[in-house]
């Protein structure tokens, strides 16, 4: 990175899964530095979704560069979820034009409710399938698939945990972290954040602040979706080792059936 930007600069890794992230500091400018980022960022940062987009370099490697504007700000807290501000974001993402185009040309085809199990299964070992909950959860999948189908295909995020809420400190919000967009039902970006975050009583005055009506279709395919996630984080933090997450999911795949 430093025969990129020069001697003067000061460059830490980020952190994160993959390692290829890195803050560049030099006197009075900060910036985010990523290797390989989806060209689909250059569309997040015009929409106003990502921190700015200041450069992109390709290296001699092959590899692409990209730099964005390092914001001062923090990560949501889970009981911020509720705001107006996040509604209106989401709303922003779901209704974005250049945003799908962009993803559309980036080969991603739209995902129907047959992909998206199929794929999330082929992950999920027998001892997983084997657990009552996760037999309870196939049933209401399988029962309910035929009844999940919808028209509306829109660029869903994936991942709406707090932690990828970016809060400036000039009150300017931001999602980040979009390795998993796809285009899909909104309803799997929907259940994730009301079935995390919002009491069950308060989903009709956020989606009211979002700009949909909760019908009882939108509220089986959210709980459809859920459910599916939910499968696949227990096989997640089973892989990991990390049994007490892994029973805290088990226990709320439970609560939501």
């Amino acid at each position: 990175m430093e025969h990129i930007l020069g001697q003067k600069w000061e460059i830490t890794p980020a952190g994160g899964a993959t390692g290829e992230a890195f803050f560049a500091k030099n006197e009075n400018q900060s910036l985010f530095l990523k290797r390989n980022s989806s060209p689909f960022l250059a569309v997040l940062s015009a929409e106003g979704i990502v921190p700015k987009l200041i450069w992109t370099k390709r290296l001699e490697n092959g590899d692409v560069i990209t730099a964005q504007q390092w914001l001062e700000g923090r990560e949501l807290k889970p009981e911020e979820m509720n705001q107006e501000l996040v509604a209106r974001l989401l709303k922003k993402i779901h209704r974005s034009e250049p945003m799908l185009s962009m993803l559309s040309r980036l080969e991603k085809s739209p995902l129907n409710p047959e992909m998206i199990f199929q794929s999330i299964i082929n992950e999920v070992d027998n001892e997983t399938l084997s657990l009552p909950e996760v037999r309870r959860a196939l049933a209401f999948l399988k029962q309910e698939s035929k009844n999940v189908h919808c028209e509306e295909k829109v660029v869903c995020h994936g991942d709406l945990n707090h932690n990828n809420w970016l809060l400036t400190e000039d009150n300017e919000l931001y999602l980040i972290d979009w390795d998993g967009a796809a285009i899909a039902d909104p309803a799997i970006d929907l259940g994730m954040l009301l079935y995390w975050y919002i009491p069950e009583e308060n989903w009709r005055d956020w989606l009211s602040m979002y700009g949909e009506e909760l019908t009882d279709n939108l509220k089986l395919r959210m709980k459809w979706y859920t459910v599916l996630q939910t499968i696949s984080s227990i096989q997640f933090h089973k892989d990991k080792n990390r049994l007490e997450e892994m029973k805290k999911w088990i226990k709320f795949l439970d609560e939501i059936l």
